[in-house]
């Protein structure tokens, strides 16, 4: 065993035994005290910003500033997620290497090493640390406000604490989500999981656009996981979603659209149900799309009797299904000029050939929206990317996992 070996599983080993009595709090501390015993000096853990604008340093080391996502070569690394290097002010090499919990982007580690790759001692310490930051990110709210570059209201706070992580990644498939304005999102929330070889979808959209909103729709996406849960189809689970909010609220206002959708990750049927929200979009080839029509039910909490029809999609290796709320395409902009489903299936298109990752794809989409508006959107806009690939069986890293 190496002495370079030695000192990494050193720094590994110190940094687990350690971790399960620190906080968020200590992580840098730490870092630098075990770091040191695989050669690593001056590590810095940068976080990305909710709207991943930025990156912030977990800690202030006396030296280390924000940087920009879209201006700096951390940022570039951040985009990209692969690692890059440069020449720091004192003329010694230092890496850039992203922090990925699985595929989820996090943030990127700075540390110092000579040659054509980043140390294997870092490419470790990059991998442990994202999987410390997310295990420890709940409890903190230190993270919270490290990430946040404004106040954020009540309804913004529920939807993110029921939101899965915005990236997730295996083999067969690649799902990837955007909600906006970040810090006002109320009556939107997303939601996916895997079963086996099926991944459950969904998107939904309450009425409205405050606390009722989000509790309305927090309810709804509950509800659905639970049901899920207990083996109920798509139409039973959105039946017994309907019944709960009109058990909690009466035959009122509060109602939700949704799709609801599984894709058996084997096979690659989709099967969906359609409750009064706008229909998927299939892009195929990087260059065809269309819209998957589906007879609508009303929409849950309305209690109209329209009955519920379940659709079935066959996909081919690398199609993306988008599912989004309206507030994406609908939203009224200067001179009443909406972004329209043309332009949103297009920017996907035209990103997507650029070979950039799936999140990338969506934060600059979310970032173009944004500058057709002004920095102000009228209603919440949410969008889950799902890329299905074949059904395959090889080892992928994280970077080939983001879809790129």
């Amino acid at each position: 065993m190496s002495a370079v070996t030695s000192g990494a599983e050193r720094m590994l080993e110190g940094l687990l035994d350690a971790s399960h009595l620190a906080t968020l709090d200590d992580l840098p501390g730490l870092v630098t005290r075990h770091a040191a015993q695989a050669g690593l000096a001056h590590v810095v853990i940068y976080v990305a910003d909710l709207q991943q604008n930025v990156l912030r340093p977990l800690a202030d080391d006396g030296g280390a500033g924000e940087l920009l996502v879209d201006t700096t070569l951390a940022g570039r690394a951040f985009q990209e997620v692969r690692p890059l290097s440069q020449r720091g002010e004192d003329g010694g090499q230092l890496w850039w290497l992203p922090l990925l919990d699985g595929t989820e982007r996090l943030g990127v580690l700075r540390l110092p090493g000579d040659g054509n790759a980043p140390p294997p001692a870092g490419r470790h310490l990059a991998s442990l640390l994202a999987l410390l930051l997310v295990s420890q990110r709940t409890s903190s709210d230190t993270y919270s406000r490290l990430v946040r570059s404004r106040p954020m209201n009540v309804a913004a706070e529920m939807q993110w604490r029921l939101a899965p992580s915005l990236t997730c990644a295996t083999p067969r498939v690649t799902v990837s989500a955007v909600m906006e304005p970040a810090y006002e999102i109320g009556g939107d929330c997303f939601d996916y999981a895997f079963h086996g070889d099926t991944l459950h979808l969904a998107v939904f959209d309450a009425e409205g656009h405050d606390q009722s909103a989000a509790l309305t729709a927090g309810l709804a996406m509950a509800s659905c996981r639970n049901h899920r849960r207990q083996d109920m189809d798509l139409a039973t689970n959105s039946a017994e979603v309907e019944k709960v909010l009109i058990g909690q609220f009466g035959r009122t206002t509060r109602y939700v659209t949704a799709v609801m959708a599984d894709l058996d990750l084997r096979t690659g049927t989709l099967s969906w149900i359609n409750r009064g929200h706008p229909p998927p979009v299939l892009i195929r080839g990087g260059r065809w799309s269309t819209t998957l029509t589906c007879p609508p039910a009303h929409p849950m909490g309305m209690n109209l009797g329209v009955p519920v029809t379940l659709c079935r999609e066959q996909l081919e290796p690398g199609d993306r299904l988008l599912l989004y709320t309206d507030g994406i395409t609908e939203a009224g902009a200067p001179h009443g000029r909406e972004f329209g489903l043309a332009q949103f299936v297009d920017f996907i298109i035209r990103h997507h050939s650029g070979n950039l990752p799936v999140p990338e794809t969506l934060r600059r989409l979310i970032m173009n929206i944004l500058d057709y508006h002004h920095g102000r959107l009228g209603d919440d806009a949410t969008v889950l990317l799902t890329e299905w690939r074949t059904a395959a069986h090889e080892q992928l890293t994280p970077e080939q996992g983001s879809g790129r």
